[in-house]
């Protein structure tokens, strides 16, 4: 653009030719032609400036925009709520969720699945399952069931807990499960200040479960498939013939407990609380959320002669329950062939369920007990 200005501001400010003899002086320019002059440098400048530059930076922007757009959607190349190329093995923490004790549990953030199943007395525990964390404050910590055992063997995870049932002592022995126990390992630690009874007070830490599952030998690793298939692309059972509105799901354990998610459509996350009060962690004082629901009905019962009401799941076989995810349902089977076999989640149609890309809550529910709408 300057290079053209100088040609042609050159060309009109030439200088004026001797006068050779027999010839008239030439007329001066007038101050019309001037005007003209300098508006057409203008108009050339201009044109130079919004067909070249302009057009050039507007191709830039567009590029860049363009770019952008690329960078991400690319972005979405591999799971986030875990990392599927490692082989680390997972560990399996016993979770306390007694009215008293809830207000101060801690951890459940960092799981990448949480089981929820009743015990004694119509309450519910919990068993966190984690992977490649490095959560600094996990509980408060409690005893194992003997049916727990079953979904911490389908994840090939290293057991955590705090005390034991009968029945629990008797088959970590049986099935030799790798298992950190309160009562003999320094994997703990004691929060006296907590307005709680004692039995509520055991916490941990990821630092100090490795450390301990390290001294104890165990293997880190493990050569066993994650037990849920995550999809990078965003699962939408919107389009399944069998899907049904699910922004609210509720879920009846006993008269005692009520488990309930409400659906937030703007990060498509489903926010959980706990007999109508929100469910938070202690530390970050963060509601918890859910990517992914599944409800699987098992039938429970007590166990014969066990003076405390202890239960038994009839969790071997196959049975009914939900897939659950981004505002929608779909009835799925569950089937699970051994008590170390992985449970397999089917849709109707015989193919297994693939999982959205983020934490799982598998509710191990009674008969018709959950509510969808």
């Amino acid at each position: 653009m300057i290079n053209l200005e100088i040609e042609i501001l050159d060309n009109i400010k030439e200088e004026e030719p001797k006068e050779e003899k027999n010839k008239k002086p030439r007329k001066k320019l007038s101050w019309f032609y001037y005007v003209l002059m300098g508006l057409a440098v203008l108009i050339i400048g201009a044109s130079v400036y919004f067909f070249v530059i302009k057009k050039d930076n507007t191709n830039e922007s567009n590029n860049n925009e363009t770019n952008e757009e690329e960078t991400e959607t690319a972005e979405k190349t591999e799971i986030e709520i875990i990392d599927l190329s490692s082989n680390s093995r997972s560990y399996a923490v016993m979770i306390n969720n007694l009215n008293a004790a809830r207000p101060y549990q801690s951890g459940l953030q960092d799981a990448y699945i949480v089981y929820e199943i009743i015990v004694e007395s119509g309450i519910t525990r919990m068993m966190a399952i984690f992977k490649d964390q490095d959560t600094s404050r996990i509980g408060s910590v409690r005893s194992a069931r003997h049916y727990f055992l079953d979904y911490a063997m389908e994840n090939d995870a290293i057991y955590v807990h705090y005390g034991w049932s009968p029945q629990a002592q008797s088959d970590i022995s049986t099935y030799d499960i790798d298992n950190i126990n309160g009562l003999y390992d320094s994997a703990f630690w004691r929060e006296s200040d907590l307005p709680v009874a004692y039995e509520h007070t055991a916490f941990t830490s990821m630092t100090k479960i490795t450390s301990t599952a390290k001294s104890k030998s165990y293997s880190a690793t493990t050569t066993q498939d994650t037990l849920l298939n995550y999809s990078i692309q965003e699962v939408d059972l919107s389009t399944e013939d069998d899907a049904i509105v699910a922004n609210a799901v509720n879920i009846k354990y006993s008269s005692y407990i009520t488990t309930t998610y409400a659906y937030n459509s703007e990060d498509k996350l489903y926010y959980r609380s706990v007999n109508g009060k929100k469910h938070v962690d202690y530390v970050t004082d963060e509601q918890y959320t859910a990517k992914n629901i599944i409800i699987a009905y098992v039938e429970n019962e007590d166990i014969v002669g066990d003076t405390k009401g202890r239960q038994t799941l009839d969790n071997i076989g196959t049975g009914t329950g939900y897939y659950i995810t981004d505002g929608y349902a779909i009835p799925i089977t569950w089937t699970k062939t051994s008590r170390s076999a992985q449970t397999v989640y089917t849709k109707a149609n015989g193919e297994e369920i693939d999982v959205n890309d983020g934490n799982t809550f598998i509710q191990i529910a009674p008969l018709k007990s959950a509510t969808i709408s």
